[in-house]
């Protein structure tokens, strides 16, 4: 967060600026480099879907749809939400459908959260999060994800909550870290939230791509469906991102008052490439196991490559991320680093410490993307054989 007071912004918002992807993907065009920083695929997704949308176009489904969304999408969403895991939503009273995960988050704070309560997160966390709990007023409260193996401290959430705690906001396939929450640790976050009667917010973008372990929704634990806001996107999936199309998954009350607030952001999302998605959520268990093993082979190509070029690796169980540690190569400041990176060796890279409120947690750090194809993979690990190598620095423990 930037410290310069930034002309006509309100006072909430701040020191938030420009986010490091902007700043990241503008030296990476102004460089011509390769590009492994931002997470989007190059790569469009799968041809069934593009015919539906196209389709859907030519045949008029060009206008304002329902408000919670394409009746079509939401029975497709419960149906893959109860296939996968069990879980039984009415696509009517219980899915909404969003203009991506990202509006779904904010509507959802935005809806649920009063000026002053606060929000528990774990850092490193996705940057829409803070700016979105400002935004409704609230307060984040931040517990830290530590380094190597991402775990978190239980006795450093527990002194998290307080009586003004609304919510604890989980990211599970964890961005930037890789991380999948365990069972246990599952559990001991369901146990808060019922002994302090919390709600959940469970950001479950990159459900599947998981690797190692398997995803395990909040909702799915005892007493947690009730009280948790489930949010899930197309665009990790089906490598569509550009579509925007994200959901949640809540129970009647608490959809209802998420509705509230989203009526008032987008209203609705692009009704053709909600035709189309509704084919995607119903697609054969084919195209999610060919999926995995896909992303699998691109994560162990990119962290082959890493390891073999002196970083630390900390191979990522989950998501299209992976983590290193750049000390072993001497350099131990991440935006310094990944602002050299495009200009000297024609990589780019995102530097985590912008995730975290206490940034020297993710200093020693840098987040690569691998949702790209094997030649543009290759071509960023030959380029990065120039990077300057300097005197390995000493691991900080944790």
């Amino acid at each position: 967060m930037s410290s310069a007071r930034q002309p006509h912004l309100t006072a909430r918002l701040q020191g938030f600026g420009t986010t490091i992807f902007t700043e990241m993907t503008r030296l990476a065009i102004q460089f011509g480099a390769v590009n492994l920083g931002q997470g989007f695929p190059n790569f469009d997704g799968p041809d069934f879907i593009k015919e539906a949308a196209i389709a859907a176009i030519r045949a008029g489904a060009n206008q304002y749809c329902r408000m919670s969304g394409l009746p079509e999408l939401n029975r497709a969403i419960a149906a893959h939400q109860q296939r996968f895991y069990g879980l039984s939503y009415d696509p009517d009273s219980e899915v909404t459908v969003y203009s991506g995960a990202t509006e779904a988050i904010c509507a959802t704070l935005q809806a649920l959260c009063d000026t002053g309560d606060e929000v528990v997160l774990f850092e490193p966390f996705y940057d829409s999060y803070r700016a979105s709990i400002t935004m409704a007023g609230a307060v984040p409260k931040v517990v830290t994800l530590h380094a190597p193996d991402f775990a978190y401290r239980p006795e450093e959430l527990e002194a998290a909550i307080t009586p003004k705690t609304r919510a604890i906001l989980l990211n599970s396939p964890h961005n930037p870290t890789g991380k999948v929450f365990t069972r246990s640790e599952l559990e001991h976050i369901a146990g808060l939230c019922e002994r302090f009667d919390l709600l959940a917010i469970t950001d479950e973008v990159y459900e599947h791509l998981v690797y190692e372990g398997s995803h395990v929704p909040l909702a799915t634990l005892p007493g947690m469906r009730e009280r948790t806001v489930l949010i899930s996107s197309s665009g990790k999936t089906f490598s569509f991102t550009g579509w925007k199309v994200g959901h949640t998954c809540a129970p009647p009350a608490l959809s209802a008052a998420i509705r509230c607030a989203h009526q008032f952001v987008t209203f609705c999302t692009a009704t053709p490439f909600q035709h189309a998605l509704a084919k995607a959520f119903v697609a054969d268990d084919d195209f999610f196991t060919g999926l995995i093993a896909e992303y699998r082979a691109r994560r162990d190509r990119l962290c082959q490559g890493l390891r073999e070029l002196g970083f630390g690796v900390l191979a990522p169980a989950g998501t299209y991320f992976v983590m290193t540690d750049i000390r072993p190569l001497g350099y131990a400041d991440d935006v310094e680093f990944c602002r050299m990176l495009p200009e000297q060796v024609g990589v780019a890279a995102i530097p985590p410490s912008s995730f975290y409120e206490h940034p020297a947690a993710g200093r020693h750090l840098v987040r690569w993307a691998f949702c790209k194809t094997d030649d543009v993979l290759d071509e960023g690990l030959r380029r990065l054989q120039k990077l300057p190598r300097r005197a390995p620095l000493a691991s900080a423990a944790g």
